[in-house]
């Protein structure tokens, strides 16, 4: 590919067309590649570190590392598969020093066993502004319980039901087998299920409120008719 001085659409641009700009400096190329990546390689990193200004940082360091080695990308996979593996990198390298890690085996083996499947809606938006709040705090509700499961069922999770991407695309991001991506999110679906079912009944407990001034607004109507 010849690297013409024209104006270029770099937002519409193949990618292989993409990353040979990038490589030779364009700014405008590296930019576009950000843009193209940073949601979904935002969430890998926060479904890691669970923390939204950490996960900005993660980003921020994966991406200088990535781009100052990009020489090394070899075009065998995606581009974003490979800064998904940087990114996992520098999320996990991140997660190191604050606490021990799990062993994996330890996690499959306490969770082994069939459940319920939860359905994870895949867009939470409406114009009524009322039923936004509504889904905001269901949003908020579900992100806390998605932190809550253990990283290699959060990562699929996310991938998977956040991003929606196919089986052999997370399995390719993730380094791990098409099989294990399935099994994977099985888990991480009844784990969520088991624990929404926990906090709504909590919460349930509490629904529909009948105190305070409506309580008081009905007695009095009905008093008022009953002529008392």
């Amino acid at each position: 590919m010849t690297l013409s001085t024209q104006t270029l659409d770099y937002a519409a641009m193949p990618e292989a067309d993409l990353v040979a700009y990038a490589r030779a400096g364009r700014r405008e190329a590296f930019a576009a590649l950000m843009t193209r990546g940073n949601q979904r390689l935002f969430r890998i990193a926060r479904g890691v570190v669970r923390d939204e200004s950490e996960a900005e940082d993660v980003l921020q360091e994966a991406y200088v590392r990535a781009f100052a080695k990009l020489s090394e990308f070899r075009g065998e996979a995606s581009i974003f598969t490979w800064l998904t593996r940087i990114v996992l990198n520098e999320a996990h390298g991140r997660l190191r020093k604050r606490r021990p890690t799990v062993e994996l085996s330890a996690i499959e083996d306490a969770q082994s066993g069939s459940g319920r499947i939860l359905m994870f809606p895949s867009a939470l938006t409406s114009d009524d502004p009322e039923r936004d709040a509504a889904l905001a705090e269901t949003r908020r509700l579900l992100e806390r319980a998605v932190d809550a499961l253990p990283e290699p069922f959060r990562l699929v999770f996310i991938m998977r039901e956040v991003e929606d991407c196919s089986i052999a695309e997370t399995a390719a991001n993730l380094g791990i087998k098409p099989e294990t991506v399935k099994t994977r999110l099985h888990r991480a679906r009844r784990l969520l299920r088991e624990s929404l079912d926990a906090q709504l009944a909590s919460a349930l407990t509490g629904a529909f409120p009948f105190l305070g001034a409506r309580c008081q607004r009905i007695t009095d109507a009905v008093l008022q008719r009953m002529g008392l």
